[in-house]
């Protein structure tokens, strides 16, 4: 376990000072694009000289990708992510983060396995439409960690960061009980649409209802200390344990992560510096969303050592890549439309909150949970495939979309 991590560690390092110094490349891409291109390499090389390729393997094997995203890394990323983010912007675009968070990922969900089952077909898969139902549950909720790295790096307006990140941050509870319910009924259990709301509802509920109930004491032994340490250490401890107790019962845990840390931030940010180390608190989660993030990226970049990458699903991940896209659009397309008519002025960016819609790591974690013989292989291939091109391509370009509507608004302020 000590080499693992000192090997993720060591790699994460060397990657982000070369991304920094040589590619001058964001740290989370560039990360990404060193790990691809060595793993490319290993796989290459493997013919001629197999030990290097044995190796990284074998270190890769012994780690469990569900265990450590999903109940290890995402508890701490998700509450760094909600810890952080502007809270008053937040409050002000409630109404948009909860309709694209709800109606957006249902609307994407059903696209994308509706035109996948067509799409498989053409290369030679013959999936049912449950399985290509439960491709578009994973891959349909925006990744909260991809995109509020994103963010952080191209200082996007206001109300549009609050948006993506709100969005990202809650859409996870509504994604994962579509697919846990579709895992189910693959496995012979068959929920009803009301079942699957009911789940939503009691997921999604318990979630909130235990990160308020779990934020509350702890903000107060917050405010009654005055030694920064226990601030940080007492923030720690419900980062890990709200996540775990929420797991334990069966409840979204990744809502209960992102609403503790929405409500500890609210209940102490009024609190003056001697009460709150508000300073020492940021920092502390900055840096350690930072670390983790950068660790992570070196996970997906040594996915090419571990996915298998067939002819046929790798045509079929590329044609994935257009088909999810353009679900996205729509999806978002149509919340903004509904949205307008509920209020006449709805403050968004139909190609921003499209492109800007990452995924990442999470997508990768509930697609390995997925038994192999389901979707015939293709959904792990997939997934990986759109993952990779959410990061380098979308990531790397969003600026450009954001400058774009930046010089669109001065020529239209202009008299």
């Amino acid at each position: 376990m000590l080499l693992l991590i000192s090997v993720l560690i060591g790699t994460a390092a060397l990657f982000g000072w070369m991304s920094a110094r040589v590619l001058r490349l964001p740290n989370t891409i560039g990360t990404m694009l060193l790990m691809a291109i060595t793993s490319i390499a290993l796989v290459s090389l493997a013919p001629i000289w197999p030990q290097p390729h044995l190796w990284a393997v074998g270190i890769l094997r012994q780690i469990d990708f569900e265990r450590l995203i999903l109940h290890g890394m995402l508890s701490l990323l998700l509450f760094a992510g909600a810890f952080l983010l502007d809270l008053k912007t937040l409050r002000q675009q409630m109404l948009p983060v909860a309709v694209l968070s709800v109606l957006a990922t249902i609307l994407s969900t059903l696209a994308i396995g509706g035109i996948t089952f067509y799409a498989a077909r053409l290369f030679g898969f013959h999936s049912s439409v449950l399985e290509c139902l439960l491709f578009g549950a994973l891959i349909s909720p925006t990744d909260p960690i991809a995109v509020l790295e994103m963010l952080r790096r191209v200082h996007a307006p206001k109300h549009l960061e609050a948006q993506l990140a709100g969005e990202s941050l809650f859409n996870d509870g509504v994604g994962a009980v579509i697919f846990i319910s579709l895992l189910a009924a693959t496995r012979g259990i068959a929920p009803t649409p009301a079942h699957i709301a009911a789940q939503i509802l009691i997921s999604a509920g318990g979630g909130i209802l235990l990160g308020v109930i779990l934020a509350l004491p702890i903000s107060g032994l917050m405010r009654s200390s005055t030694s920064p340490n226990v601030d940080i250490l007492l923030s720690l401890a419900l980062a890990l344990g709200g996540y775990v107790i929420a797991d334990h019962l069966g409840i979204s845990a990744p809502l209960e992560a992102v609403v503790t840390a929405l409500v500890l931030r609210t209940l102490t940010e009024s609190a003056p510096e001697e009460f709150i180390a508000h300073h020492d608190l940021n920092h502390f989660w900055s840096m350690l969303d930072e670390v983790q993030n950068s660790v992570l990226f070196v996970l997906l970049g040594c996915g090419f050592l571990v996915v298998p990458f067939h002819r046929s699903a790798v045509l079929l991940g590329f044609s994935e890549v257009l088909i999810v896209n353009l679900a996205r659009i729509a999806s978002v397309a149509a919340v903004l439309l509904l949205l307008k008519l509920v209020r006449t002025r709805t403050d968004s960016s139909l190609a921003v909150l499209s492109w800007g819609g990452l995924r990442g790591g999470l997508s990768i974690a509930l697609a390995f949970t997925i038994p192999s013989n389901y979707g015939e292989g293709w959904i792990v291939t997939s997934t990986y495939i759109l993952v990779v091109f959410s990061i380098l391509a979308q990531g790397s370009t969003i600026g450009l979309f954001l400058r774009k509507l930046q010089q669109h608004a001065s020529s239209q302020a202009l008299p």
